[in-house]
């Protein structure tokens, strides 16, 4: 039996060629497998957050590996 509950997440998004990431975005969490569902004006705000280039509230950097 699925079950879903509310949380928030943390999004990790590349656009061209640069990590987005978006913290505390309200979403539905399946308890089984981890999937997260969000609202479709969730979505619409994290558009917009990402490619009208809002201020972020921080910088981060993170290195990068390959999967040899």
């Amino acid at each position: 039996m699925l079950y879903a509950i509310l949380a928030l997440a943390k999004i990790k998004l590349e656009v061209n060629g640069q990590l987005h990431v978006v913290e505390n975005v309200p979403a539905r969490v399946n308890l089984d497998t981890g999937e997260e569902w969000f609202a479709p004006a969730t979505v619409e705000h994290l558009r917009r957050l990402i490619w009208e280039s809002k201020q972020p509230a921080r910088i981060m950097q993170a290195p990068v590996y390959k999967h040899a």
